[in-house]
């Protein structure tokens, strides 16, 4: 028995096949745009094509940065300013949230989370229009606001924070909490949002790639071009009529970083949330 269960944990040839073949497609997109961005414009459409960097990644990236159509450091610093802004609080609404829809009792809970779960049905493209006259109305157009404030809590959020908590926070917990004289809040920040912390990790990665890779309200509500998100200055960097691939591709791998650097920093802590909510699970 002993061998049998060592010859289940062990990976098969194939195994290794498949793995070794999925890390390669994942990684290639990304090799492929360094190979582009460190050459001339006309390597994207020579044939054969090349395979290994070359030496204009340096002259590529400072063409990027000097163009002053895309503007893409003002575009980066918008980008931090809204990805974090809406991270930080989606993160804190969303499990503030979910550990009231999972663990306290209140009228209307069930009705309450229906409407969350339906909010999540409906796509941004049908709201455009109502809430483009809102950000009219209040004189957000071309400004931060607008593409920061619409975000600030989804229902995706919630419910994953909810589910999360229903596992992950014994009731005993709270209770004993609540006979040692702890308030609503003191429970929700010294009990809950360290149980939570795992999932937090997750939902913060998920909703900072989100939204650093928001496109289409940006494009929408941001038509001043000196104050452009990340997205909206690498579209800026396509707009002539002959494209550009290398100075297209080194912008890409100017935006693309930040997410690299922010999945090395908190890797441990996004794998380990993922593990044990499937666990949990």
């Amino acid at each position: 028995m002993r061998h049998q269960a060592e010859k289940l944990w062990t990976a098969s040839p194939l195994t290794w096949f498949g793995l070794v073949l999925g890390v390669i497609l994942s990684l290639f997109p990304f090799y492929w745009m360094i190979v582009i961005a460190s050459r001339t414009s006309d390597a994207a459409n020579s044939w054969p094509p090349p395979f290994l960097p070359g030496g204009k990644l340096g002259e590529n990236i400072q063409r990027v940065l000097d163009n002053g159509d895309a503007n893409i450091v003002k575009g980066l610093l918008n980008s931090f300013l809204v990805s974090g802004t809406i991270t930080v609080a989606t993160v804190f609404f969303g499990s503030l949230a979910g550990f009231a829809f999972a663990k306290l009792k209140f009228r209307g809970k069930n009705a309450l989370l229906l409407v969350i779960l339906a909010s999540m049905m409906v796509p941004i493209q049908l709201g455009v229009l109502p809430l483009y006259i809102l950000m009219a109305k209040l004189e957000w157009l071309n400004t931060m606001p607008s593409v920061t404030v619409p975000f600030l809590i989804g229902g995706f959020g919630i419910f994953m924070m909810r589910q999360y908590a229903e596992q992950a926070v014994p009731n005993e917990l709270i209770e004993a909490a609540r006979v040692d004289g702890c308030s609503t809040w003191r429970i929700y920040w010294h009990v809950v949002v360290p149980a939570l912390r795992p999932a937090a990790a997750v939902l913060g990665l998920l909703t900072f790639m989100e939204q650093w890779n928001q496109f289409f309200w940006p494009f929408v509500v941001l038509a001043d071009p000196a104050n452009p998100t990340v997205q909206i200055s690498l579209r800026s960097l396509n707009t002539a009529y002959f494209a550009d691939n290398s100075q297209i591709f080194a912008g890409t791998l100017i935006a693309t970083l930040p997410l690299f650097v922010i999945f090395v920093l908190f890797g441990r802590q996004i794998i380990g949330g993922i593990m044990e909510g499937a666990v949990k699970s």
